[in-house]
């Protein structure tokens, strides 16, 4: 049986290792997971959402643990990781607290004696999950399903093998039924062996490949999907900013999680009026962050996950700066153990970089100077990305007309682009298809059924 292995990125050195499951393991694992089902959806769904609560108590317990595996198998800076579970436990409270109300039936009036919607689980969901948000991306998937009366199967990746594992202890310890969330390790045959299982729907958060491969493998069988497949974010300047606080949140939007987040800022789009201003205090900010030990509380940009990555980093700066592309600040590898980056800007960019094209996973931003506000949304628009965009402008009205213009599935305007659990999450275009969180988040994974009763006490009195 082959193995994986599990690195700190911090250190290049081997954490643990994992047998891969077969195909046969894995949909053993389906066929526990169906029994499970037949009688979770029976549960009432209080007792549902008090499990989920105890849930996040239980997140809330073993804070100082989870966030120390964060850091240790993705190299995320502790501060975030420990953020990172404090949002878990967030979610499970805010669906504790409103799931009765999103999965009520819905009255209908029509001319019948009763018409409504009810919102039943669909089954067994899957899930195919990313390393770098381990602990949040799973829950926001989890929480919702779980809740409604589902259960879950996860195939987490492979580089953070150890916090599937606390995962699947977390669910136990809250006391969820035997097999109502369970987890499949192993690569991406384990992942294909799971979609081609007995399931009946799947949410995925990951590259635009797997996604295609997933949406494949499911539509053979009309299996229900979610796809979340990242972002090429536009973070919109315009000459009525308040630049000192905008050029603060850029550079806190961009290297958030070391610039490895589908909704971090990756083209910045400023108006030429402000551009020479903005770019020094951009410029400023990013040489003033602390790259290092993700475990030092005062460090904010830690290691990209795998060499392999800061390698794909390092070729699209690289790339540019062969393009006529002048990097303002880094574009190097630091000079340490593990796989650190500088932060890194680049301006006088354009369209045939591989960095304005491309989805820019690690800590490197470009500069791509706009006329005016015209010109900054046809500049937004053009990718084949829609997941998130900010706008920054101290006209607020100014700010939600031109949001209304983004091709993207979130905009926030004054704020860099945050996941909520109060907010659905998702995108168009090539971010993906469906939504997570909130209400719509939950109605994904239901089916949703329409029931009408027709009064034929009438016609019997006649008879």
């Amino acid at each position: 049986m082959s193995q994986i292995q599990t690195v700190n990125p911090a250190t290049g050195k081997a954490i643990a290792s994992y047998d891969n499951e077969s195909a046969e393991q894995v949909g053993r694992k389906v066929k526990t997971a169906r029994e499970a089902f037949a009688k979770w959806k029976k549960t009432d769904l209080a007792e549902r959402a008090e499990l989920v609560r105890r849930l996040g108590r239980v997140m809330r317990k073993n804070r100082e643990n989870n966030g120390m595996i964060i850091t240790e198998e993705m190299g995320k800076p502790i501060k975030q990781s420990l953020a990172e579970i404090e949002k878990c436990a967030w979610v499970c409270d805010y669906y504790a607290e409103h799931a009765e109300v999103f999965l009520r039936d819905q009255i209908i009036p029509t001319e019948f004696r009763k018409s409504f919607v009810s919102f039943e689980p669909l089954g067994v969901v899957a899930s195919i999950m990313p390393w770098n948000f381990p602990f949040w991306q799973v829950m926001r998937f989890a929480v919702p399903a779980l809740t409604a009366g589902n259960v879950g199967v996860l195939k987490h990746s492979s580089i953070c093998l150890g916090t599937s594992l606390k995962l699947k202890q977390a669910f136990d310890d809250a006391g969820f039924p035997e097999n109502t969330f369970q987890v499949v390790i192993g690569d991406y045959r384990a992942g294909e062996a799971l979609v081609q299982a007995d399931i009946d729907a799947v949410s995925v958060t990951g590259s635009l490949n797997t996604g295609r491969r997933v949406a494949e493998l499911a539509s053979k069988d009309l299996k229900k999907f979610v796809l979340e497949l990242g972002g090429s974010d536009p973070f919109v300047v315009l000459e009525d900013a308040d630049l000192g606080q905008t050029a603060h949140m850029a550079t806190q939007s961009r290297l958030l999680n070391t610039g490895q987040s589908c909704i971090s800022a990756k083209r910045f789009i400023v108006v030429r009026e402000v551009a020479d201003k903005f770019t020094k205090m951009f410029v400023e900010n990013a040489q003033a962050e602390v790259v290092g030990d993700p475990l030092d509380s005062k460090t904010t940009v830690g290691p990209l996950v795998r060499d392999s990555q800061r390698q794909a980093l390092a070729r699209q700066v690289n790339d540019a700066r062969a393009k006529g592309g002048k990097v303002l600040t880094g574009g190097r590898h630091v000079n340490r153990d593990g796989y650190f980056y500088e932060p890194t800007i680049v301006s006088n960019v354009s369209h045939d970089m591989e960095m304005v094209r491309e989805e820019v996973f690690g800590p490197a931003a470009p500069i791509i100077v706009v006329e005016n506000e015209e010109h900054a949304i046809r500049e937004a628009n053009n990718s084949e990305f829609g997941l998130g965009a900010s706008i920054w402008t101290n006209n607020i009205e100014r700010g939600i007309k031109l949001a209304r213009q983004i091709e993207s599935g979130m905009v926030s305007v004054n704020e860099m682009v945050k996941s909520d659990p109060r907010l659905p999450f998702g995108g168009v275009k090539k971010s993906g298809i469906g939504r997570e969180l909130s209400e719509f988040g939950i109605k994904e994974f239901v089916n949703i059924k329409s029931v009408v009763v027709k009064d034929i006490t009438s016609r019997l009195l006649v008879e």
